[in-house]
């Protein structure tokens, strides 16, 4: 007899569809997997044949094949355990359930019980999309599942509940997601606050800026001058995610096998912060590997991507984040085909002017050879510099201003103004795919960046002057528009356009 159940296969961050079909034969006692399996799909063999004895049921020594269609999709992962399952003994006759119209996903251990799975998110998703309208998860997805409406979601602890389910026995309640439960997750936790930063106020100033627009920007100084903890504040002062915004994280981490370590509950409510060290791979920083995976600027995608000591990552790596930063996406290829994975980041990044980090220090003095700052500089590329929209130093800080007992602006007294200016911009761009300023194109700033007067003649001086690029020309306009959208102004003034040019770096490349 022949016994099929349905499941999902993995291909970027996207689902598809896929039919297990399980055909029991007479002869010797075999068990077959075809349908281009991977190394996890091929030892499914062994758990399913435990867990099946386990669960109080019969595993019929004859002689199986199970096929994975469409055959010419690879399959990966521990997922396909359940569904096979479920079609052996449909096969085997000892089940009599009609599945067309279930999704069966999960893992089985040996004792029976399905385990967490990788991707749940995204399988539940086409499975509402093909008009699927039961699924059988892991119980503990079973919150993560139940984000996607219009389908029933049943939480599965071990097989032989759902052996009971599907003979009518002992029927599984269904998952319902309440709002109280999604409520229920705590509130964010930040890793620094912009109290804890002393002095630097031209520096918050430009990192407000940044977070009101999703800028990128480049600090500049010396050690210890307060870099790394003004990166490491930046979530604290971002507006919290949009519910499309909190999904698309969420389905990137799910994909990953993040989501439990970035969330205490079934959504991404935080924005992401990414932090990798200087010696990440190329591919582990936009994605990769034979089955391509999400890299680093996809995990901060909606959040924020920051690299410290910057000239100290390869310079392949640095080269890659071009596209990126220009188009938020990224599309990796393969002899087997091509993924596109989100990546609309805000970058920052941190750097020291030389290698011994004392470079134009007035209270240090620099050892380094002009030869060997030079070197240091050009590690990074013009256009990749030219992609950044925001230039700052970071100078040492004075005793006084550490020392100083006063009261420093905390982040939720900034979070309020950057949520301000972002709802400016959700009103200007409603209707459209844009979310922040940093978004726009060439057509979207001419629609949106009206200028006065004398801001267009300041800026026409400035671009003579520093040689902008047609790209820096842009991004100029676009951090304008974000400082104007700061002080509630519909039109970009002098005073903003002055602004915008100031964190422009002194010299082009």
């Amino acid at each position: 007899m022949l016994g099929k159940a349905q499941t999902c296969a993995i291909i970027g961050l996207d689902g598809a569809l896929v039919e297990v079909e399980v055909d029991i034969g007479h002869g010797l006692p075999a068990f077959t997997i075809v349908g281009l399996p991977d190394s996890a799909v091929n030892e499914a063999k062994e758990r399913v044949r435990v867990a099946i004895k386990n669960c109080g049921c019969v595993f019929p020594m004859k002689r199986i094949t199970v096929n994975l269609a469409p055959a010419d999709l690879r399959k990966e992962g521990p997922a396909y355990d359940l569904p096979i399952a479920v079609a052996i003994l449909i096969a085997s006759e000892q089940l009599a359930a009609d599945t067309s119209d279930c999704l069966f996903l999960g893992e089985l251990s040996l004792d029976g019980a399905v385990r967490h799975t990788h991707g749940i998110l995204p399988m539940v998703a086409v499975a509402k999309s093909a008009g699927i309208s039961t699924v059988f998860v892991p119980a503990t997805d079973a919150m993560e599942a139940a984000l996607v409406d219009e389908v029933r979601v049943f939480p599965v602890e071990h097989l032989a509940q759902l052996v009971a389910h599907l003979r009518g026995d002992r029927l599984i309640e269904p998952f319902v997601l309440t709002p109280e439960a999604l409520l229920a997750q705590e509130a964010p936790v930040y890793a620094a606050d912009m109290a804890d930063v002393r002095g630097q106020e031209h520096v918050k100033r430009a990192i407000e800026v940044a977070a009101s627009g999703a800028h990128n920007i480049l600090m500049s100084g010396p050690p210890g001058s307060g870099k790394t903890l003004i990166a490491r504040a930046t979530p604290s002062i971002l507006p919290p995610m949009a519910p499309n915004e909190s999904l698309e994280v969420t389905q990137i981490y799910s994909v990953s096998g993040l989501l439990n370590a970035a969330s205490d509950g079934p959504l991404v409510r935080q924005r992401p912060f990414r932090a990798p060290h200087h010696t990440t791979s190329h591919a582990g920083l936009v994605g990769g590997g034979r089955w391509p995976r999400p890299g680093e600027i996809s995990l901060a995608h909606r959040g924020v991507l920051f690299l410290d000591e910057l000239p100290e990552f390869g310079q392949n790596v640095l080269e890659v984040l071009r596209q990126p930063l220009e188009d938020k996406f990224v599309t990796i290829s393969r002899a087997q085909g091509s993924v596109t994975f989100p990546a609309n980041f805000m970058l920052v990044a941190a750097m020291n002017p030389c290698p011994c980090g004392y470079y134009s220090d007035p209270a240090r003095e620099c050892v380094c050879s002009p030869a060997a700052i030079a070197r240091y500089q050009k590690r990074l590329s013009g256009p990749l510099l030219d992609r950044i929209d925001i230039h700052v130093e970071v100078p040492r800080v004075d005793y006084e201003k550490l020392a100083g007992r006063g009261e420093t602006e905390k982040s939720s007294d900034v979070r309020a103004r950057v949520i301000a200016a972002r709802a400016r911009q959700a009103e200007r761009f409603a209707g459209t795919q844009l979310v922040s300023n940093a978004d726009m194109g060439p057509a979207d700033i001419r629609k949106y960046c009206e200028l006065e007067p004398q801001a267009q003649n300041l800026l026409k001086a400035a671009s003579q002057q520093l040689q902008l690029s047609a790209r820096a020309y842009h991004r100029t306009l676009k951090l304008a528009r974000t400082i104007a959208d700061l002080a509630g102004a519909d039109a970009i003034s002098a005073a903003h356009v002055a602004e915008a040019i100031q964190y422009r770096p002194r010299l082009q490349t």
